[in-house]
């Protein structure tokens, strides 16, 4: 069977990461670095929308807990974390301590979980290296998921924001077969995605603009603060049905 492009590519990273570092520093690095800083971002992010402690959070592309690592103390619901690569998720599990959480390998773009079973459904920097197809069919397998005043929240990368240029041209430099894809989103296929869905867009986030209310003071690996408001660097979706 061949093995698809995204667990093949995140599989040899995670390898090459593990040998050139320490634990901790390869599964930071294995989910773009900022470990502290973009899971504080996130967990602002969902309490924006509504994230209460008693809610169940699916975490589509969990990595190495970047995201469960601050939700831990703070849900006292149910936790599912999903990612390809086993050993961001053993890591993850070890570092959230949560014998009531669940951490298990995506099964491709499926989500095992019951009908209107979460709250939330998250994709933080999933759909940035998935095929428009998978994406689609996540987005309609956490349709099916979600409760009916849930929320799907994800991540996205844009031409429209000259921030996410670079990204773009480090992909046209790269031309390894084998790379990770860093794919781009555009919001005329985010709202054809949603109607074919049934699922109404809450809002869109610029990623360069600071749109999430912030309770604590953020420092980025590079020395950057942020304090109040912040941003993912990402731009952010919200969906509902």
């Amino acid at each position: 069977m061949k093995i698809p492009h995204f667990l093949a590519s995140y599989l040899k990273q995670s390898k090459q990461l593990l040998e050139r570092h320490d634990e901790a520093q390869a599964m930071s690095l294995a989910v773009g670095g900022d470990f502290d800083a973009v899971g504080t971002l996130e967990l602002c992010l969902l309490r924006q929308w509504g994230l209460q402690p008693q809610h169940t959070v699916v975490d589509i592309g969990c990595g190495s807990g970047r995201l469960a690592s601050k939700l831990s103390a703070y849900l006292t619901g149910r936790y599912v974390g999903l990612d390809v690569v086993p050993e961001l998720l053993e890591y993850a599990k070890k570092l959230c301590v949560r014998e009531d959480w669940s951490f298990y390998p995506a099964p491709g773009t499926g989500i095992p979980e019951a009908d209107d079973s979460a709250d939330y459904v998250v994709f933080f920097s999933v759909f940035t290296h998935l095929q428009h197809e998978e994406t689609f069919r996540y987005l309609r397998e956490a349709a099916r998921v979600l409760k009916p005043e849930g929320r799907i929240v994800f991540s996205f990368l844009e031409f429209r924001i000259p921030s996410h240029w670079y990204i773009f041209e480090h992909s046209v430099a790269d031309e390894r077969t084998d790379k990770v894809l860093n794919q781009f989103i555009d919001r005329d296929m985010i709202a054809a995605f949603a109607k074919a869905l049934n699922l109404k867009i809450l809002t869109i986030q610029d990623g360069d603009l600071a749109h999430i209310p912030l309770d604590r003071h953020v420092r980025w690996d590079d020395g950057r603060e942020m304090s109040e408001r912040g941003n993912l660097g990402q731009s952010v979706c919200v969906l509902s049905h």
